[in-house]
């Protein structure tokens, strides 16, 4: 018998000018074809960001709808880890009991870093390739995910941004949070385990060949051959310009939506919530396929 996969064309909808797009006539509870696989990268490629809604899946059919595009990271820190789902990261305020938490927990101080823009796991020496989150309990209060198309960054970049960035690293330190947020410090081993990694600032994509700005302002903290105040105002700069409407697509969430998003060539951030609100997102997170192209 044929699964409601193999029935039809999926119908994909452009949610903004410049990035984001709606897929339906897709079922994540059942096995992808390789048919719509492929259908759903090229939309990827695409649109950068991709809504499926009405995905009322479980965790493991989450981490199965991952692995059609490529291994689930396993995060490095155990306070935000699923005890249940080792592939999935808990962005919520609440803990796997189901209560809320207060702002002052330790992890609600690590993932208020959301609210600023940045990349998933760019703090590896081979960051992510894309991310998956699934929207279990919505926020009404705020709680939106934005996106930004760093291709089109890029391209707009005046000349004197652009000069100060062509051809120099920055570095990634997954440490750098702790430091903006007053979270908890990481461990010894978890610092030994994620070292800062120095990238190209402008990158290629591996697939679309295309450039795009690179940074990831919650991890970055230095520029080569700039000083510590120079190179914080520089990334601030850029990420306030990279933050312009025409650049961005504003997601309201429902329910089970699914969003799917490449990391290689965009930049999200959280709005703000009522902290009393729950809001329950589970994420996986796609491993890259090779170190930063640089452009």
């Amino acid at each position: 018998m044929l699964n409601s996969n193999d029935k039809h064309e999926l119908k994909i909808r452009s949610l903004h000018p410049l990035i984001g797009a709606e897929v339906t006539n897709v079922d994540f509870k059942e096995p992808l074809q390789s048919s719509i696989v492929e259908q759903i990268h090229k939309a990827w490629m695409e649109h950068q960001i991709l809504v499926f809604p009405n995905q009322k899946i479980s965790d493991e059919q989450h981490v199965a709808v991952t692995r059609n595009f490529g291994e689930p990271e396993i995060f490095h820190q155990s306070i935000i880890k699923s005890k249940f789902v080792k592939e999935i990261f808990r962005v919520s305020n609440t803990d796997e009991n189901g209560r809320l938490m207060p702002q002052s927990d330790p992890i609600q101080k690590q993932l208020s870093s959301a609210k600023k823009w940045h990349t998933d796991s760019s703090y590896r020496s081979i960051p992510a390739m894309g991310s998956l989150l699934h929207g279990v309990e919505v926020s009404r209060t705020g709680g939106l995910t934005c996106f930004t198309n760093m291709y089109e960054v890029y391209d707009a970049l005046p000349e004197r941004l652009r000069t100060r960035v062509e051809g120099k690293k920055c570095r990634h330190d997954f440490e750098h949070l702790s430091r903006i947020t007053g979270a908890i410090k990481p461990t010894d081993e978890e610092r030994a385990s994620m070292p800062p990694i120095w990238q190209p600032m402008v990158r290629l994509h591996p697939k679309t060949k295309r450039k795009s700005l690179y940074i990831s302002p919650i991890y970055n903290d230095k520029i080569e051959g700039m000083g510590e105040t120079e190179s914080i105002e520089l990334i601030e700069e850029l990420a306030v310009f990279a933050g312009q409407d025409k650049f961005v697509y504003r997601h309201k969430w429902e329910t089970d939506d699914v969003l799917m998003w490449d990391n290689r060539c965009t930049m999200h951030i959280v709005t703000p919530h009522d902290p009393s609100e729950r809001r329950v997102m589970h994420r996986t997170t796609i491993v890259g396929e090779g170190p930063v192209l640089a452009a």
